[in-house]
């Protein structure tokens, strides 16, 4: 009776073969290790000029200042979140529901065609360099806009910037979530058919509940690329850092008009750090080390962002 195998011989023993293989393996897990370390020393790096700069200046004063002019060496944070999230929810009204209709279309309501012209279409604006939109917001958008709709508006405003960010995040809401939604299992889609449906409860009720994490997740990419946006906001909303006047309802109810946030210029925290780098400040001062307590917590909130991406993406994720 033969010992041999009765299937073939799927296992490799050529002593070559192990050792070229063991060579790509290693040469992975040197890549892997880079980026890990990449990051590791990134984070090392802000947290070291950072406390040079909570040394000298009260985490206190930064966090709940408002007032950021670092020739006076006063660093208060406020009016910067404030910018920050003006223009990160102004550009996710706009990129979320048009990105997220986008991806419906190309999932469900397109043919393979339109979907091969369109997708790649969409992906370029991904790929356009920032400045560009940057220039085509204070060039072309500002101008239209007080030749139409906002008269009064500044020439450097927060609402072309926010428009044009929007506008660039589309496609990572649209690509990714369509991708989720095109994962979906046509059975799900037959069985909703079956019961009678149509095709936009399908897709509604359907197709969006079922691929809710990966949605949910090219929402949280999208906003954390608004915030970390840099060259638009520079070119288009200014670098005043400041908070709009609150005004008084009529039945003594504090409020902020939205025109005084939109139409006037303001500053991210992304354009404060720029304003610094390019300044002449030199290493060990403290307006310099701002700029790495600026690093910090715009890391943390991106971090928060992404970490709860994750969790999300785990409760929801549906398995097929």
């Amino acid at each position: 009776m033969s010992d041999a195998p009765d299937g073939p011989e799927l296992t490799r023993s050529n002593g070559w073969q192990r050792l070229r293989e063991g060579t790509y393996g290693g040469l992975f897990a040197v890549c892997a290790l880079l980026s890990v370390l990449t990051t590791v020393g990134i984070v090392v790096t802000l947290f070291v000029d950072a406390s040079a700069f909570f040394a000298n200046y009260s985490a206190l004063d930064f966090l709940a200042g408002f007032e950021w002019s670092p020739s006076n060496e006063v660093f208060g944070i406020v009016p910067l979140v404030f910018g920050t999230i003006v223009v990160t929810i102004t550009a996710a009204l706009i990129a979320l529901p048009i990105g997220t209709l986008t991806a419906i279309y190309l999932s469900e309501y397109a043919d393979a065609r339109t979907r091969s012209i369109l997708k790649p279409l969409l992906e370029i604006l991904a790929g356009v360099p920032t400045v560009v939109y940057g220039y085509f917001a204070f060039v072309y958008v500002t101008p239209l806009l007080q030749a139409t709709l906002f008269p009064g508006l500044k020439t450097f405003n927060a609402l072309s910037a926010s428009l044009m960010i929007g506008i660039m995040t589309i496609p990572m809401v649209s690509s990714i979530s369509e991708d989720a939604m095109t994962a979906v299992p046509d059975h799900l889609r037959n069985a909703g058919y079956g019961l009678g449906a149509t095709k936009y409860q399908v897709s509604t009720s359907v197709v969006v509940p079922a691929s809710i994490s990966g949605i949910f997740s090219s929402y949280i990419l999208a906003v954390s690329r608004a915030i970390g946006e840099t060259m638009i906001v520079v070119v288009a909303m200014g670098s005043q850092a400041q908070m709009p006047a609150v005004r008084d309802a009529a039945f003594g109810i504090p409020y902020v008009h939205p025109g005084d946030v939109l139409l006037e210029p303001g500053m991210t925290i992304t354009v404060a750090m720029v304003n610094i780098a390019r300044s002449d400040l030199t290493g060990g001062t403290i307006p310099y080390d701002a700029m790495f307590a600026l690093g910090l917590a715009l890391f943390a909130v991106t971090l928060v962002l992404n970490v709860l991406s994750d969790l999300v993406a785990e409760r929801y994720r549906e398995v097929y």
